[in-house]
């Protein structure tokens, strides 16, 4: 079955028709800078552009960069401070929403490199922020939010997000051990069996993945930047 799924992101917004079966893209995403500063009614506007663009009027998944509980955003860390508290289902039109890296991990488990993978199993997404979707034996723990554990007095997606990289101009083996020493910290608190690592670096695991050593076997998403899309689909569902 078709569903189109929307990836809300803190730089982009992405859409596209998922073939939820396949777990695979019908048609070529198309992406939208997020507006700035990114409150409600200028990222549904764009939301609704995506809907209009594929012409779509079957169902539909959002993601969302924050805590969603029952389709109500209950944090907003890197969009506008003045989601906190909206309907978002209501809001798109009686679509469901539900957080991004809880998206990504989903299509991930389902169709990815956590397929079959019992266990604890860990997805964690390097972008403007760090999302986390934390799986035992396939299920989902939703709205983790690990990205804000503190490391250093700050959350750790202020150290070791892609954004953080990009802002203080580190070379990958300089964010490599940024990104170890936030792992590290992880592992111990859950003993996972796998960690996957998503977000747009994914496509990018070659820099920077030789340089991470941690106990835990640690891979790149097998999806990378479409697992929001997918994940957003499939939940739709």
């Amino acid at each position: 079955m078709d569903v189109l799924g929307i990836d809300i992101g803190g730089s982009g917004i992405k859409g596209a028709p998922v073939d939820t079966d396949a777990g695979t893209l019908t048609q070529e995403r198309l992406r939208i800078p997020t507006p700035q500063p990114a409150k409600p009614a200028p990222v549904a506007e764009v939301v609704a552009q995506i809907v209009k663009h594929f012409s779509w009027e079957g169902p539909i998944g959002v993601t969302f960069p924050g805590v969603v509980v029952d389709g109500v955003v209950m944090t907003a860390a890197n969009v506008h401070h003045s989601w906190i508290g909206v309907d978002a289902n209501e809001l798109f039109g009686g679509v469901r929403v539900l957080n991004d890296a809880d998206a990504a991990g989903l299509a991930e488990v389902a169709f990815g490199r956590g397929r079959d993978q019992r266990g604890t199993v860990l997805m964690l997404t390097f972008g403007t922020g760090i999302g986390s979707a934390l799986f035992r034996d396939g299920v989902l723990v939703p709205n983790t939010e690990l990205g804000h554990l503190e490391l250093h007095g700050k959350d750790a997606e202020q150290r070791a997000s892609a954004l953080a990289r990009e802002e203080h101009e580190l070379s990958w083996e300089k964010w490599a051990d940024r990104v170890e020493e936030y792992l590290r910290h992880v592992e111990m608190l859950f003993s996972p069996s796998l960690i996957i690592i998503g977000g747009g670096v994914s496509k990018k695991a070659d820099k920077f993945l030789p340089h991470v050593h941690i106990d835990t076997p640690i891979v790149p998403a097998a999806l990378e930047n479409e697992a929001g899309i997918i994940g957003a689909a499939r939940a739709a569902l």
